[in-house]
């Protein structure tokens, strides 16, 4: 049980949990110890705690089966961690690069779920803006050197450790001011088809009279079926981001003086809920579990899919679920993107700590793209994030409500966004020259 526990309290290290500061001291303890039993029983503790959120919003909008598919996601995400260890017994440098390889796979395969990167516990860290340098993959590694060395009593590691925490960053000068709207929506009122166009023209129109110096509106995923033919009048010169419900398509839109100059189509779709993967084994089950949801005769249909994220002109927008995957963002700014704008719809994650973690896993796509974030949710969370990370304005979580947002418009790019994933080339070789040592060997 002792590993057990230990996996719980790295869970409790990363968002929304405000532990970040401790995650090397229980990682440092399983780190290096056994091999599949050991990563098996830690990662049954880590993930039963960090995803718990999933049976407690799927049973509350669904029932008490939606708490059924949890059991098997945790299995298979601990069973994971459990092979990389059995692969690395006793060779302490191929288990880290083992543990990016990992991580980085999760954001590849057909059932693609980047969730439980240990870099995200430096996301209250001003450390963070070395993400800048590597992404959150950069982090991650960090984190397992400082484990490293707290497990071999180099001590020295927790200074290096706490610099990461009270270094100081600089300041930044927003120039520009965003209305983001939170319709506050019930998510299956969206599934229903429900119009909502009149409720997003009410709120922008009451927002603009107490905000008019924003110069940009943006409305959270799905919004609307259709754009109100009042919406022209009501925006005047200003500029619309919105999430738009196209039939199966999730798009983001580009408004301006009467139409649509640009469309972002979701690239990532969210694996059993807009994609339902290895389909022709698995219909009977899925078939099983939409009527268990939704009534006789129901069925789950995939979404149409966008082949590569598309800047909105000077707007990088994207989708939910794409904004824990670095590569989307990373794409927005090398086409020239120089703000993010983000439109999610949370409300599915209901009561739990579900769309508090999925902000803060996207805060860092600010750092590693050293942009501006806008974010806007159906519920929440909505908020302005600066490219250090900082959140600088955030609207109340559940309410209906605009927020006046500040950013600025940037331009450059940083070397993650410039080199990608270079760390992953580095956890290869780790791996690669780890497994290639005896056991007790020294590096240096």
């Amino acid at each position: 049980m002792r590993f057990v526990a230990a996996g719980l309290a790295l869970a409790l290290t990363l968002p929304p949990f405000p532990l970040g500061f401790l995650a090397p001291v229980p990682l440092a303890f399983f780190l290096f110890q056994g091999g599949f039993r050991v990563g098996f029983l830690a990662g049954l503790g880590f993930w039963a705690l960090h995803l718990i959120w999933l049976p407690q919003s799927f049973t509350l909008n669904f029932g008490p089966w939606g708490a059924v598919p949890f059991i098997p996601l945790i299995l298979a995400k601990a069973a994971l961690w459990g092979l990389v260890f059995g692969l690395t017994v006793q060779r302490p440098l191929a288990r880290v690069g083992g543990w990016l390889l990992l991580d980085y796979w999760t954001t590849l395969t057909e059932v693609k779920f980047p969730w439980g990167f240990l870099g995200y516990s430096m996301i209250d860290a001003p450390g963070r803006v070395l993400a800048a340098l590597g992404g959150v993959f950069l982090l991650t590694l960090i984190v397992l050197l400082m484990a490293w060395a707290i497990a071999r009593r180099q001590y020295w590691a927790l200074a290096a450790w706490a610099f990461f925490w009270v270094m100081p960053l600089p300041a930044q000068q927003p120039d520009h001011q965003a209305l983001l709207v939170q319709g506050n929506v019930d998510p299956l009122r969206k599934r229903m088809g429900l119009p909502d166009d009149e409720l997003y023209l009410r709120l922008t129109q009451q927002g603009l009279a107490e905000y008019p110096e924003a110069r940009l509106v943006v409305w959270p995923e799905t919004a609307v079926y259709q754009f109100p033919q009042e919406l022209e009048a009501v925006l005047g010169s200003r500029e619309l981001v919105a999430g738009f419900n196209d039939g199966p398509a999730n798009e983001m839109r580009l408004w301006r003086e009467g139409e649509v100059v640009a469309t972002h189509l979701k690239t990532r779709l969210t694996p059993f809920g807009e994609v339902y993967p290895w389909r022709r084994a698995l219909d009977g089950v899925y078939n099983f579990f939409a009527e268990a949801f939704f009534g006789p005769g129901s069925r789950f249909g995939d979404r149409e899919v966008g082949q590569r994220p598309v800047a909105l002109e000077r707007y990088g927008a994207y989708i939910c679920y794409e904004s824990v995957f670095p590569a989307v963002t990373r794409d927005l700014v090398g086409q020239g993107a120089r703000v993010l704008v983000l439109g999610t719809n949370d409300a599915w994650f209901g009561p739990s700590f579900g769309a508090e973690q999925h902000f803060q896993m996207g805060r860092m796509r600010a750092v590693e793209t050293g942009r501006w974030l806008l974010r806007v949710g159906n519920d929440g969370v909505t908020a302005s994030v600066d490219p250090w990370g900082r959140v600088v304005n955030r609207l109340q979580q559940h309410v209906e409500g605009v927020l006046l947002a500040p950013y600025a418009l940037r331009e450059g790019q940083t070397l993650y966004v410039r080199l990608g994933d270079w760390v992953i080339a580095l956890a290869a070789a780790l791996l690669a020259v780890g497994l290639r040592m005896r056991p007790g060997m020294r590096i240096i």
